[in-house]
């Protein structure tokens, strides 16, 4: 399953020294904007604390991790609707990924130069917003002059539904609102609005990019971004991404803990993305566990186990019989799937079964 978080934001804010934390793919970094032209693409590992703790009970040959794709885009500036700078490249890029991870500097550095010359994220967020929303504008427009005839003078149902959808998320742009403020009605209106393929219309996250003394606590800056983005379905994060650069860099496990410990941090900014990334997306993971390998595999929230049992092969699928389920706390406590099964605790489920995150799985098929 390859889904995509493009990493956006101002020159200079700190996206790829944030995507070198994530991929350590050392996309180019420097002091200037356009810096990073070509989309750097990572796999990222998705971290799950599971994975080990039934490896300990398991001792499987090995552990599969579940990933990501993370995609960095180079900074965005003011007229790219028009396709100022490299506009158009940028857009395009960001239309292909399936959730936008928006980088803000939420830090004062004077040897960092700021593309509007002082600190300020919200205005940065607006500037970013506003160029996404003339842009979907655009597309919202082209399609009504396309629609709207056989809307309001003919008989047709569906060309009435899709005017309806177009009108609000016309009304809404052009109030300065993004796409996902709009709320849709039913699964009908849900589908009209996934084949426009809306930028505003992506899952958000914003990365406040602090200093390092900002990290735990976050700052005026990032308070300012929480209240502006307080009425948009989005998810804030606060990470000092320089400071992660330097968590990236200590191979020794224990050290990277040490050192989180120090700056009061349970855990990295970089997993705190990962996972929230892999969210945002709608994913979750079930497990399967073994004496070949203890693995995390993706799935769609919502899916039931038919389509879950097709993401480990298509035979399973077609051919599904049932799934012989462990919740993953039954497994941690009772200690093997031996102890599991003679506690009562395996429930086999059939075609109709919505799989649930962390579910330890058995598929039972015949083709």
């Amino acid at each position: 399953m390859s889904l995509q978080c493009g990493i956006v934001g101002l020159p200079n804010v700190g996206k790829s020294t944030l995507f070198n934390c994530l991929s350590n793919a050392k996309a180019q970094s420097a002091n200037f904007p356009f810096c990073t032209i070509e989309p750097n693409v990572g796999v990222i590992t998705v971290p799950d604390e599971r994975l080990n703790e039934l490896a300990k009970l398991v001792n499987p040959a090995r552990i599969v991790p579940t990933t990501v794709e993370i995609v960095d885009i180079a900074g965005l500036v003011k007229g790219a609707s028009r396709g100022e700078g490299l506009g158009n490249k940028f857009l395009g890029n960001i239309r292909e990924t399936d959730a936008i991870i928006h980088v803000l500097r939420c830090f004062d550095d004077d040897n960092v130069t700021h593309v509007d010359g002082s600190v300020d994220p919200v205005r940065d967020k607006e500037v970013i917003d506003l160029e996404l929303q003339l842009r979907d504008l655009e597309t919202i427009e082209s399609r009504i002059s396309r629609v709207q005839k056989q809307a309001q003078t003919g008989g047709d149902r569906e060309a009435k539904a899709q005017y309806e959808v177009l009108k609000r998320y016309k009304d809404a742009l052009e109030q300065g609102r993004s796409a996902r403020t709009v709320e849709l009605l039913n699964k009908d209106e849900e589908k009209i609005a996934h084949e426009l393929f809306l930028l505003t219309n992506k899952p958000v996250l914003y990365v406040c990019n602090v200093d390092d003394k900002s990290a735990v606590s976050g700052n005026a800056y990032v308070d300012a971004v929480r209240e502006a983005v307080k009425d948009e379905n989005a998810q804030i994060l606060v990470v000092a991404a320089q400071t992660e650069s330097e968590i990236a860099e200590l191979e020794d496990y224990e050290e990277r803990q040490m050192f989180l410990q120090e700056i009061g941090l349970e855990e990295s900014g970089v997993n705190r993305i990962i996972k929230s990334a892999y969210a945002l997306l709608n994913l979750e993971t079930f497990l399967t566990a073994g004496p070949k390998e203890v693995r995390a595999w993706t799935y769609r929230r919502g899916s039931k186990a038919p389509q879950c049992a097709g993401v480990i092969h298509s035979d399973f699928e077609r051919g599904f019989i049932r799934a012989e389920i462990i919740k993953y706390d039954d497994y941690i406590h009772y200690g093997s799937e031996a102890a599991v099964k003679e506690a009562g605790k395996l429930h086999i489920e059939g075609k109709e079964y919505v799989m649930q995150d962390g579910d330890i799985v058995v598929f039972r098929f015949n083709v």
